[in-house]
């Protein structure tokens, strides 16, 4: 648009992802302009964020949370709100040159394809875009001519790795996990976990979706099938590598068999200003690796796929595809908050969704990667949903 400052939405403002966009950007004044922001209901949060970074657009999902900020904005000119289920769809196409999109969960897919449809480039958080509607986003991506920068640290360091490459094929994706708070565990071990014992990660801070998914492994899955989707390779073709320092954070061989990598110490802030910045990288307050202590021994292992079996079914649903992986995502997500509420057992989390998928095919609803729609999403999403909750409930035909 040819500004000397980036105009920047954030969709998610309040989040772990977001805050800490908010950070990198308050460290470079003259690079961004914040123009939107947005929540789900952290009211208090966001009315702090509007008044140091001064945006002229706000959307807030939750009608209630909306109105109390509407009141704490009373008298104050030039800040446009949006409220309602639709407000974060909305403010996503508002003028601007990057909307960063750090929703969890599903409902951060029909922002990103307005975004997209406005033209707008996509700094991307929210992996459940591409699990769910990942044929649906890259060709909207495609039609419009714009980019999509990752944000997660590992497609950041294969999109990092790839630079320069001239397009030379990838023979392959090495993508590392930690391993999360579990990795060694048994399976019997694994059942009597809590969501206190499931949210202290060895190595990043994250919001409580995301960091239980990296317990059950669930988040290397989705991360597989986004890598798939970003950098177009078949999904046989991305090797996952247990990684437990977390200093690797993921890798690209070659046909010559060549690997590049990108490591670094693991902070956000850094895969955040890359996507933000891009092409250009920008002065970052984290710390550089400590080759002679934390980094002085790197190791690699093979992820345990009949411990951590969400892994393997998030494989399985890709390489199914068209709804299925829609299915996996959405049973995945109220799970994970049936366990946050210790309504369900830590591993009743990978066997529900196992039967969820298994049920699919039945369901009336299955599409094809040929058949699939935005409506054929969204349904089979709903539907995986309510079987999920019906099952946990011990409903279960």
């Amino acid at each position: 648009m040819g500004r000397d400052m980036k105009q920047v939405i954030i969709l998610g403002s309040t989040g772990s992802i977001g805050t800490q966009a908010l950070e990198v950007i308050r460290d470079n004044p003259s690079m961004f302009s914040v123009v939107g922001l947005s929540c789900g209901s952290k009211i208090e949060k966001i009315y702090e964020q509007i008044q140091e970074f001064k945006p002229s657009i706000v959307a807030v999902s939750d009608y209630e949370a909306g109105m109390r900020l509407k009141k704490l904005l009373a008298g104050s000119t030039g800040v446009k709100l949006l409220i309602g289920e639709d407000a974060q769809r909305d403010i996503a196409k508002e003028d601007c040159d990057i909307v960063l999109n750090s929703l969890m969960g599903m409902r951060g897919l029909l922002p990103t394809l307005a975004a997209i449809d406005a033209g707008h480039d996509i700094a991307l958080a929210n992996k459940e875009t591409l699990v769910a509607g990942g044929a649906l986003v890259m060709a909207a991506v495609k039609n419009n001519g714009i980019k999509l920068l990752p944000v997660d640290s590992e497609h950041s360091a294969i999109f990092q790795s790839l630079q320069g490459n001239n397009g030379n094929p990838i023979k392959k994706i090495l993508l590392t996990a930690s391993g999360g708070p579990f990795r060694g565990y048994s399976l019997e071990k694994l059942k009597g976990v809590t969501p206190e014992d499931a949210l202290k990660h060895p190595n990043w801070t994250m919001g409580q979706k995301i960091t239980i998914d990296s317990a059950t492994m669930m988040n290397k899955g989705l991360e597989v099938i986004e890598a798939k989707w970003l950098f177009d390779v078949d999904i046989d073709d991305i090797e996952v590598l247990v990684h437990p320092q977390s200093i690797l954070h993921s890798a690209v061989e070659f046909h010559d068999t060549a690997v590049i990598g990108q490591m670094g110490t693991p902070d956000m802030k850094v895969p955040i200003s890359y996507a933000l910045g891009y092409p250009n990288r920008i002065n970052s307050d984290a710390m550089s690796i400590d080759f002679f202590g934390r980094a002085s021994n790197l190791t690699f292992e093979k992820p345990d796929l009949n411990v951590f079996k969400c892994l393997a079914l998030a494989i399985d649903s890709s390489k199914r595809g068209g709804t299925y992986p829609a299915v996996m995502n959405g049973a995945n997500e109220v799970l994970v908050d049936l366990f946050l509420k210790k309504a369900i057992g830590f591993t009743d989390i990978q066997e529900i969704i196992e039967k969820v998928i298994n049920l699919h095919a039945e369901s009336g609803l299955l599409a094809s990667e040929e058949e699939l729609t935005l409506e054929k999403v969204l349904s089979a999403d709903k539907w995986a949903r309510e079987q999920a909750v019906e099952i946990a409930k011990g409903g279960e035909k």
